[in-house]
């Protein structure tokens, strides 16, 4: 464990590190951060490509308080767990009920934290939406706080555009908030699959059709189980 006095200031070093190569690097378009409210709790839920997504969003929406959930191999990895703690990411043991992934996510929610999920659990690399996993839907009627879509898209082949020495484009988008409206009927399999699907299905709405992978044919159906939120009082902009 890193001494606050010490993370503290370590971190905001990192963070103004990582924004400076990213204006070097990235053709990056992300206003639409502002959308983010600048407190309460809220869970993002977004699409994964690679590793570019964490360490933007991070940096762009400081001095918010926000985590989310990370591997549990990234942890292997001295100088990513470094920065992961820094971060104050949370491992999760992928492909098994990690409870204490759980309970960490649920308590930063308490304190009023973002909690950044990606529901397909692991990266497309070429952009396309996964099937979304329910761990989502189980955290938001638990802690009935409002989750708010967030799309990546452009970077899926940077490794290229490095190549080339051009810059690699980066898109942000943020949809509109929306709660969970509890089910009448008992909350099994079935309907956490559908209801994450839901969720899903807004995040494609944010991307372009070539991205929407699995859900492309979806992004015009009407939620049954997704409620709009509005945040009160009206949430002050945050600066990208």
């Amino acid at each position: 464990m890193i001494p606050q006095v010490i993370a503290l200031p370590l971190a905001r070093f990192l963070n103004f590190v990582i924004k400076q190569i990213s204006a070097v690097l990235l053709d990056l378009e992300a206003d639409e951060l502002r959308k983010v409210p600048p407190k309460g709790p809220l869970i993002l839920a977004a699409n994964h490509i690679n590793f570019i997504e964490v360490p933007v969003v991070y940096t762009h929406l400081q001095p918010r308080p926000i985590t989310g959930l990370a591997k549990a191999e990234i942890w292997n990895t001295p100088l990513m767990a470094l920065l992961f703690n820094l971060w104050g990411g949370i491992p999760v043991r992928r492909g098994e009920a990690d409870i204490l992934a759980v309970k960490r996510c649920l308590q930063a929610l308490r304190e009023e934290k973002i909690v950044a999920i990606a529901p397909e659990g692991t990266r497309s690399g070429d952009g396309r939406l996964r099937k979304g996993h329910s761990g989502i839907v189980w955290l938001a009627m638990k802690s009935k706080a409002p989750i708010l879509p967030l799309a990546f898209y452009g970077a899926e082949n940077y490794w290229r555009k490095l190549r080339n020495l051009r810059k690699i484009p980066f898109r942000v988008r943020v949809g509109e908030p929306f709660i969970i409206e509890p089910p009448s009927e008992p909350l099994n399999q079935r309907l956490r699959a559908q209801i994450t699907d839901e969720i899903m299905v807004r995040i494609a709405a944010l991307l372009p059709p070539a991205y929407r992978g699995i859900y492309a044919h979806r992004v015009n159906e009407r939620p049954r189980y997704l409620k709009p939120f509005t945040f009160d009082p009206p949430a002050d902009p945050i600066s990208a």
